[in-house]
């Protein structure tokens, strides 16, 4: 072994910063061998614990399969093969019993005992020989500061006696503890290598030693044993290889194909929107109010059960149900300036929820899956067929485009012209305007991606603050519509137009030009064919008020203004007119209903007038047959019902010959 460094035991009665840093060198390295040691320690002492626990196991079983011939089992009877067999291991048993007791006791002379010594006795001592050295140094600090202090002027011998003295012993003192703490801190050097080197050498001959034992016990069972378990080894491995191999295969071909998916928003053209699912699952950030304006999202995990919409945090072992989606209503929001925002909510109205999705994909298939969920598709047997009938139907049901010009068309009046919709100051103008407005796309006014919004949900709010109601005003009658007190007077007494009208709000979207009636009939197209590929049916009901000067929104509820928009007069007319004329085909269409079903009625009735004369016809032919066979002085008796029926067709003659 190299040499060994050591403290200059010579040097501790100068005390020289050099010996104080080399001693602390020396003391850094005390402590770094304490904290090993203990650990060490720790590790061999749970050696010793599990080996007195595996030998108390072993006598345990060895002692239970000793007792099994005692045992009465009601089903077992007596086995006389299985209680010699288990004799058999119970000897042997008992055997590995005995070579685990000794090892026990080897263990605990051998490795125990030297690395207990060397924790309580060694390490102790330098923790102790520290402490009084420390102390030592600190009184001789003092002492020698008391002695610099003596006066050169104002000498007293007792007190110059007292400090000498006091030096004298308190430099002893450190001197002698000095001297014994390097002694001990250059005797650990040794003491660590053979605390670290007896202990594991006990260790290993008691191993050794039991394992003899062991071998010239178990010699040809243990060969045997080796040689059965090598093989199963040698086919576990094999088999873990061929595994291996397969899942890195697996890896890279899921790398391959998971690549776009990585991307949050991956392109539709490649993964395509599938509008018949009935049950999907994924991450959602959920909104949580937890003010009057301000909310958190959390994200979720969600799935599909049922007719239920469940969540699970991550980490629950289940989730929990989030809303009952049996016949509730879904539609995309916008909401705080997230994108992909979605609302739903249940069949009573009283609870709803607003989710964020990841993609715009995620984002329409959630709506489509809650839908057919909503229509309880998933109670049908094959669920994805029949959404995707559901589908297919509500997309053929869209009117296309040039139907809502023509409906218009053809329900104004016979001698009133559809207005201009150019500005024309010549006939060689309006011509060269209408040939442009022709050849006008209409996807550069109205893109075919562009947001619709479903339901006015904006917070409604009232128009000014000084639009209060104002009742102590006497003679003056109330604003049903919630407007404000001087606004009132000039809209009921100075207004030519003042309608109101009840309209529910299908949706709106952003265009790009709106000074063409096409725009119109495109943007009502576009809302009608979203609402019925995603299943809308909800409608908010509000009362349109027109006046010569603005349109107003107006909650039926709360009577508050939603939506004033301002304009000519002209505008306010137009649709008056055309709310107008929605009304009366209205009424035509109910007219021609009702007409339809008095003809249907009266049709009926005619039918049934013809049978019953048929069957009258039938029954006096068969009359007149009996009178001729039947002799004088013979009647022919009819029944109630046959009488009735002549009077039936009695009365159908009557009225055969007034019509």
């Amino acid at each position: 072994m190299p040499g060994i460094d050591k403290l200059p035991i010579e040097e501790t009665l100068e005390d020289s910063p050099q010996t104080r840093s080399l001693l602390g060198v020396f003391e850094e390295d005390a402590t770094a061998i304490s904290n090993y040691m203990n650990q060490l320690y720790q590790a061999m002492h749970r050696i010793y614990d599990a080996q007195n626990e595996l030998s108390a196991a072993t006598h345990l079983t060895s002692k239970l399969l000793k007792e099994y011939e005692k045992q009465r089992f009601p089903l077992g009877g007596d086995d006389e093969v299985m209680s010699s067999t288990l004799q058999q291991f119970s000897k042997v048993i008992d055997e590995l019993s005995s070579c685990h007791a000794v090892l026990s006791t080897q263990l605990a002379d051998a490795m125990m005992f030297p690395i207990t010594q060397f924790k309580e006795r060694d390490l102790k001592e330098i923790l102790t020989l520290k402490e009084v050295f420390q102390i030592a140094s600190n009184d001789h600090d003092a002492a020698i500061n008391r002695y610099s202090r003596l006066s050169k002027k104002r000498e007293n011998d007792k007190v110059k006696y007292e400090v000498t003295e006091d030096v004298y012993t308190s430099r002893k003192k450190q001197h002698q503890t000095m001297m014994h703490y390097f002694c001990a801190l250059n005797t650990l050097q040794y003491k660590k290598k053979i605390a670290l080197l007896e202990p594991l050498l006990g260790y290993m001959q008691a191993q050794i030693s039991f394992f003899k034992m062991g071998s010239e016990n178990l010699n040809e069972q243990l060969e045997e044993f080796l040689a059965n378990i090598g093989t199963s080894v040698q086919n576990v491995r094999r088999e873990m290889d061929s595994d291996v191999e397969t899942m890195q295969q697996t890896i890279e071909d899921l790398e391959v194909a998971s690549d776009p998916l990585y991307v949050p928003d991956p392109d539709p053209t490649k993964f395509p929107v599938n509008r018949n699912l009935t049950r999907k699952a994924g991450y959602l950030n959920a909104r949580n109010k937890t003010g009057l304006v301000s909310s958190t999202w959390d994200r979720q995990f969600y799935f599909t059960q049922g007719g239920n919409l469940m969540s699970q945090a991550r980490g629950d072992v289940a989730g929990g149900l989030a809303m009952d989606i049996d016949n509730c209503s879904v539609m995309a929001v916008d909401c705080e300036d997230r994108r992909y925002c979605f609302q739903i909510t249940s069949f009573d109205g009283k609870k709803s929820s607003i989710l964020q999705a990841e993609s715009k994909k995620d984002h329409e298939e959630w709506i489509c899956t809650i839908n057919n969920i909503s229509k309880q598709i998933y109670l049908s047997e094959n669920p994805e067929e029949t959404a995707a009938r559901v589908n297919q139907s509500a997309l053929e049901a869209v009117t296309p485009s040039p139907s809502f010009q023509q409906r218009h068309e053809s329900l104004r009046p016979a001698g009133q012209s559809r207005p201009p919709t150019a500005r024309t100051s010549s006939s060689g103008s309006l011509g060269s305007e209408s040939t442009n407005l022709a050849a006008l796309s209409l996807d550069s006014l109205v893109a075919p991606d562009t947001p619709i919004q479903f339901d006015i949900i904006s917070p409604v709010c009232e128009d000014l603050p000084g639009q209060a109601k104002t009742s102590g005003q006497g003679g003056r009658r109330t604003n049903p519509f919630g407007e404000s007190g001087g606004s009132t007077k000039s809209e009921t007494e100075d207004s030519i137009l003042h309608q109101l009208f009840i309209v529910r709000f299908l949706g709106s979207m952003e265009v790009k030009s709106d000074d063409h009636p096409d725009v119109v009939y495109e943007t009502m197209r576009q809302i009608l064919a979203a609402r019925a590929i995603h299943n809308i049916f909800r409608m908010t009901e509000s009362h349109l008020l027109v006046t010569c000067d603005c349109l107003k929104l107006i909650d039926p509820q709360t009577q508050v203004t939603r939506l004033t928009i301002c304009d000519s007069v002209g505008l306010a007319k137009q649709i008056a007119l055309h709310a107008e004329l929605d009304r009366r085909a209205s009424e035509k269409q109910k007219e021609i209903e009702r007409v339809k079903e008095k003809q249907q009625k009266e049709l009926n009735k005619q039918k049934q007038i013809e049978k019953d004369l048929e069957e009258q016809s039938r029954l006096i032919a068969a009359s007149s047959r009996t009178n001729q066979a039947s002799s004088e002085g013979q009647f022919v008796v009819l029944s109630s019902s046959q009488s009735e029926e002549s009077d039936l067709g009695e009365e159908g003659k009557k009225r055969e010959s007034e019509a």
